[in-house]
Formats: C-alpha cells, structure tokens, sequence
C-alpha cells in the first residue's frame, strides 16, 4: 500500500511526539484524522491552508498503523480520501517533508514527492 500524507503544523508534530501519539481536533469532532494520497494532498492544501507558513507533511506507512483507516469520499468531492479512525501511532510516521506556500499562497507538490 502506499503511503499517504497528512497536512499539519510542525509545533502540532512535537506535541505528538512528546505525547506519543498523533491526536487532531478532528478525531473528536468528526471522528476521524483527514489524510491524502500524494495525488490529492493539493486539494485540501489550497483549499484550506492557503498562505500558511508553518505547514509540514507526516507521510504515513498505512501498514504500520494501528487505527483504523478507510478510504472515503469527503464533501462528496468523488475522490476516496484515506480517512483515520483514531489517534495515528509513532512508529508509523516514516518521516516528514517541509510544505510552504508558493508566493501566490497556493501549494505545489513537494520535489521529494513528484
């Protein structure tokens, strides 16, 4: 399986690695954690985080998760977006990739995922 990214804040990162473990507001509020295949992740990118400087992208082994995770159409977009069904463990975050803003605010796919 391939992996899949996460957009988030590099302070909410060493939150979950001193906590250890990967919590997000969105896993009480709609139950799951919002991820993104390396195709999509622009979409959500630009549609929710134009302009925001401090952005990096968790890439995700799903096969080293412990949660539960389910591919879902979000917003009736028509695109199956991975979706996270509870906290996302350490061990499988493989790494993560700086994701800044163009100069316009728009995101364009980091070299190291092309």
């Amino acid at each position: 399986m391939t992996q899949i990214l996460h957009i988030t804040t590099m302070n909410d990162w060493e939150t979950a690695v001193a906590a250890g473990e990967y919590r997000l507001n969105t896993l009480d509020s709609e139950g799951f954690i919002h991820c993104s295949t390396s195709e999509q992740v622009l979409m959500p990118a630009n549609a929710m985080f134009a302009g925001q400087m401090d952005l990096i992208l968790l890439l995700i082994n799903p096969a080293k998760l412990t949660a539960k995770l389910v591919y879902e159409d979000c917003y009736e977009s028509g695109h199956q977006f991975p979706h996270i069904y509870g906290p996302i463990n350490l061990d499988a975050v493989t790494g993560f990739i700086e994701f800044p803003p163009n100069p316009d605010g728009t995101f364009s796919l980091p070299n190291e995922l092309k």
